[in-house]
């Protein structure tokens, strides 16, 4: 995994479990790999990787059962999308309307390239 540096590695660590999750690579009520596991395939401290764990419990996106680890949540992709619609709302988007004010792209250039991109 290529981290970046303008987002924490626990926060990129839940983004790539997220996307496990929405495309059913880890389906609902499926186990996920354990805390140990995910740190050494990302080649992460484990106390990152449970710091990522810990944050998708505390969202309700994951769950443990005592003795056989951390499970996907039944209705976890409904959740990832609330999670990821707010985070672009409050994160993305403005930082995407700073940068089209900077570069003096109108929100026109924008629609007309959106509609473009759905031909």
């Amino acid at each position: 995994m290529d981290f970046k540096t303008n987002k924490p590695i626990y926060l990129q660590i839940v983004d790539f479990c997220f996307q496990k999750m929405l495309t059913n690579e880890w389906p609902e009520e499926g186990r996920v790999p354990s805390v140990r596991e995910l740190g050494a395939t990302l080649q992460v401290n484990p106390n990152t990787a449970m710091r990522a764990f810990e944050y998708m419990q505390a969202e309700n996106v994951i769950y443990s059962k005592r003795g056989m680890g951390y499970f996907v949540a039944e209705n976890a992709q409904k959740l990832i999308l609330g999670l990821q619609k707010k985070d672009f709302f409050e994160e993305t988007l403005p930082e995407t309307f700073r940068t089209m004010d900077l570069l003096d792209i109108s929100i026109d250039e924008i629609v007309d390239r959106y509609n473009k991109s759905k031909e």
